[in-house]
């Protein structure tokens, strides 16, 4: 591949991808996240590969992302020349024979689709695919999907994360080349000011705020570090996200970079996520041979240059200190604030910390404007979150929807209601941070504002459905033993606190405790909100707090009637 250095270049590089894309014969692409995989996609994959082999036909194979519709995995798209694109679902190995069998003849295989798509919004424009099918369903018309604007997500599932072509023919690195072609740093600064997008990290910081801090912090050496260590139970947005469409995050990093005055980057993700640094990998070599990173970018002087670090999975990593000192090879353990890290980050120096979703967001931000983004969400939570829905819903994956939907919107006409009958008890949001949402609450909207009203946080972006099968009490002992276990153990609130409300909830549970067990948890929890030394001791509470203001009853019945209404707890041995 030849580097970028005019638009020229880019413009063949984009071309080539199409070509790859929307081919002129039949394509088939087999969803190859963690979640496919782990439903079989791996041998449908290799099922396609022989049976091609065996037919002899000319037909191209890729590997793409998740689509975000995880309860339908496998997913496989195919497409005949000049037709829609269509969303097969859970496809086994046996099927591939038949769906080659029926592409030979020109025919589609309607027992497994799913939905199509006649054409696809990117960045820069629409990748048309086809028209066709008119009994089938559009994939805007499919309930899970319906509710949902992607934004972060607009590529994963379509294209191939491991080729640079395909992510440049769908609009990637445009809106890097624009910036470093006819933009100042600073009027980058104002677009990402004027889209008010916040951290999607859990904060809610207003993104362009820390951009412009930083780009006027003076000093030989400043960083960017990308948070990828999501460590939420039953959060994977970020997984995804890099595991589907790296190049995105790479994009708006350097955008960043540029942006900021740096020329040092790096990614911080947990090793537990094996196939997002492999794909990762792939990515920035792709990116440094097409010299979109590394020295000259694009054929102008800027430089920057991206490393990966893999943390080891504790939780507290996430804390932006905590994430710094693992850097520099320290035990992974928070610190006090100020200096915060914009002063006195990574060897001192000025570093600025955002996670995937935020940097995902900027390529369209700087292709589109601040203005366009701005129009979408709230007046205080613009654009999309992107949601990792989990727990008892009919529907489970990653959904991206406009902030201000409705958690019923989501969890009703998108995730499709619950199961086996039962009755929606709780939704919680934030992970072991964020708080349980009673059912009363479902016509909320979903945004910073609203959710810390009723004692929840967006967090990263966790959203776990509970139903009536749920005991409350036992979830918040479940956080809280979360919380105790990946305390760093720096600071006495959060080492000792976790650990005597996890030994409260326990009794409670085991129907040993009292009035003065549930008195003992609210005392216990406002020294650890009030004195801990960083976010987890902070916010490891709110489980507690939320499940107390909100379901009180259920910790009335454990501690008077010895019951547990859920049939969840029992009697069993108590530590003394």
């Amino acid at each position: 591949m030849p580097r970028i250095l005019d638009i020229g270049v880019f413009n063949a590089v984009r071309e080539a991808g199409l070509a790859k894309l929307v081919p002129s014969v039949p394509r088939i692409a087999v969803g190859m996240g963690t979640c496919g995989r782990g439903n079989g996609a791996e041998g449908v994959f290799h099922a396609f590969a022989q049976a091609i082999d065996r037919s002899g036909m000319d037909v191209v194979l890729a590997n793409v992302g998740c689509f975000g519709a995880c309860f339908q995995e496998p997913l496989v798209n195919v497409r005949l020349p000049g037709s829609p694109l269509l969303i097969l679902q859970r496809v086994q190995a046996n099927d591939a024979s038949r769906i080659l069998h029926d592409l030979s003849a020109g025919k589609i295989t309607p027992d497994l689709v799913f939905c199509k798509i006649e054409e696809w919004e990117h960045i820069t424009g629409s990748v048309k695919y086809g028209h066709g099918y008119p009994d089938l369903p559009l994939w805007s018309d499919v309930p899970f999907f319906k509710g949902q604007k992607k934004i972060v997500l607009r590529n994963c599932g379509l294209i191939n994360p491991d080729d640079i072509e395909e992510y440049v023919a769908i609009g990637g690195y445009q809106a890097l080349y624009k910036v470093l072609i006819e933009e100042k740093p600073e009027s980058v600064i104002e677009q990402v000011k004027a889209a008010k997008l916040r951290g999607r990290g859990g904060a809610g910081y207003l993104t362009g705020n820390k951009w412009e801090f930083l780009a006027k912090t003076k000093s030989d050496q400043k960083y960017i570090i990308c948070n990828a260590d999501e460590g939420d139970p039953g959060a994977y947005m970020n997984r995804n996200e890099i595991e589907s469409d790296p190049h995105a995050l790479l994009e708006g990093m350097i955008i960043g970079a540029y942006a900021m005055g740096t020329n040092q980057g790096i990614i911080y993700v947990r090793a537990e996520y094996p196939l997002a640094i492999k794909r990762l990998k792939t990515a920035i070599r792709q990116a440094e041979r097409l010299g979109l990173l590394d020295g000259n970018i694009c054929g102008t002087r800027f430089n920057f240059h991206v490393d990966l670090r893999l943390g080891a999975g504790a939780f507290v990593c996430g804390e932006e200190t905590a994430l710094i000192a693992s850097i520099e090879g320290k035990r992974g353990t928070p610190r006090a604030r100020p200096p915060y890290p914009a002063q006195e980050g990574l060897n001192g120096q000025p570093t600025l910390i955002n996670n995937v979703e935020t940097y995902a967001n900027i390529p369209p931000i700087i292709r589109n404007g601040g203005a366009w983004y701005a129009k979408i969400g709230t007046e205080k939570s613009k654009g999309t979150k992107v949601f990792a829905l989990a727990g008892r819903v009919q529907n489970t994956g990653l959904v991206e929807v406009p902030m201000g939907i409705t958690l019923r919107e989501i969890v009703f006409d998108i995730g499709g209601g619950i199961p086996e009958g039962r009755y929606i008890k709780a939704v919680q949001t934030g992970g072991p941070s964020g708080g349980c949402i009673p059912s009363e609450f479902l016509d909320m909207p979903v945004d910073y504002e609203s959710l810390s009203k009723v004692g929840s946080i967006m967090g990263s972006g966790g959203m776990i459905v509970m139903d009536d099968s749920s005991c409350m009490v036992d979830v918040a002992k479940y956080f809280m033993d979360f919380c105790m276990s990946e305390s760093c153990g720096k600071c006495i609130p959060c080492r000792v606190g976790t650990y005597q409300m996890h030994e409260l909830l326990n009794n409670i549970t085991n129907m040993q405790g009292s009035s003065a067990h549930i008195s003992k948890l609210e005392e216990l929890a406002d020294v650890l909100k009030n004195t801990s030394l960083c976010g987890l001791g902070q916010s490891a509470p709110n489980p507690v707090l939320s499940t107390l203001r909100y379901f009180g009853g259920e910790y009335r019945a454990h501690v008077d009637n010895r019951s547990c209404t859920a049939g969840v707890c029992g009697s069993q041995e108590v530590k003394p």
